[in-house]
């Protein structure tokens, strides 16, 4: 299943355009309206030049990159989560890998501020108060239960809902004194980080703040934004970046050629897109590992630490089940040596275990039972 970013952000920041520059859709701006409305959806395949490079080298019959998820919903409204964020709503942020906040920074007469005016430092704490009280009321009314839960339940059952109830209230705390969950997680002990799961905590999840600029503040405007807002947001589990997403969604329906020209008139040197999705993964710890041959060269993404046993799961569980040992090569050894065989002379192609921990861009070939 492809790794899921819901794009967030207040009314008219944005966010479509932005969800268009990043997929090369063709979403209809400016028709959100309640939380109800039906999101954008778009599976994008991730830019990874190691794997172009492995391609031109193996020549294989097709190039397979990983794949990302970008889920574009509806705006969230300063107060919504006090009312009650919208059940669907509420349900795409839960399940989603990572969020993008999308921060309106562009000036437009002709698109209304929520709030009148743009300030985009104002729109982060706005957006990220949201978050934190969507939060505050969920584990408020599980605490709720818990109190009248407890007295009736004996044993394991107690233990566990009493372990809980100290696990949320810590939570609460924190968030009273805003900071996000995404904070506290790592000071938590394994069994006390497994009661988190099913909850799908908002402000625990990794964030890229996207400041979606204007075409004056290309250059070291937006630079200059940029890093002042990253100073003051940057955080364990979020970073911050810009886009101009009007003017990348235009570069997106131009084919290559003039693509190229227009980046180069406006002194664009890179696509967002992949810095965009390289920021996610980061954030996520996700890294790609790859499969080469004459049939197929291909991008498998696993989380950062994973074992190679655990990467085979990436592949197929009969492998995982079956594995016998793994047959590594290193990205930069594999180009250096030309051929696989060449590894093999030089000494840079390995025979691993299952506790092997995969690096990011190792080639790995999977020897396993059936």
């Amino acid at each position: 299943m492809a790794t899921q970013l819901v794009i967030i952000g207040l009314p008219s920041s944005g966010k479509t355009t932005v969800f268009n520059a990043l997929t090369r859709a063709e979403a209809q701006t400016g028709t959100f309206g309640a939380s109800g409305d039906e999101p954008n959806l778009a599976n994008v395949k991730v830019p990874d030049p190691r794997l172009d490079r492995l391609t031109e080298l193996f020549q294989p019959q097709r190039k397979v990159p990983a794949d990302v998820q970008y889920l574009d919903v509806a705006g969230i409204a300063k107060g919504i989560a006090e009312k009650g964020m919208g059940g669907q709503l509420l349900g795409h942020l839960s399940q989603a890998d990572a969020l993008v906040h999308v921060v309106r920074a562009f000036e437009d007469a002709n698109v209304a501020h929520a709030e009148e005016t743009v300030d985009p430092a104002r729109d982060i704490e706005t957006l990220n108060l949201e978050l934190t009280f969507s939060d505050l009321g969920l584990i408020e009314k599980r605490l709720q239960r818990l109190v009248s839960q407890i007295p009736k339940t004996r044993g394991a059952e107690r233990e566990a809902f009493e372990r809980e109830q100290v696990v949320l209230t810590r939570l609460k705390a924190a968030l009273e004194n805003d900071t996000p969950i995404r904070e506290v997680v790592p000071d938590l002990d394994p069994d006390d980080a497994k009661v988190l799961r099913g909850f799908g905590f908002l402000s625990a999840k990794p964030l890229l703040v996207l400041l979606n600029l204007g075409e004056d503040q290309l250059g070291e405007t937006g630079e200059g934004l940029s890093a002042e807002l990253r100073g003051r947001f940057a955080r364990p589990g979020v970073a911050v970046d810009a886009i101009a997403g009007q003017i990348e969604m235009e570069i997106g329906r131009l084919d290559a050629d003039d693509a190229a020209v227009f980046m180069a008139d406006l002194g664009i040197t890179e696509s967002s897109l992949g810095r965009v999705i390289r920021l996610s993964f980061e954030l996520l710890g996700l890294i790609p590992f790859f499969t080469v041959g004459p049939d197929e060269c291909r991008a498998w993404t696993i989380r950062r630490g994973e074992t190679a046993v655990e990467a085979a799961a990436a592949i197929h569980s009969d492998i995982q089940r079956g594995f016998i040992r793994a047959e590594v090569v290193a990205y930069d050894d594999l180009i250096a040596a030309g051929s696989l065989a060449e590894t093999k002379r030089l000494g840079t192609f390995r025979r691993e275990g299952k506790a092997y921990v995969v690096q990011d861009g190792d080639t790995i070939n999977f020897l396993f039972n059936v």
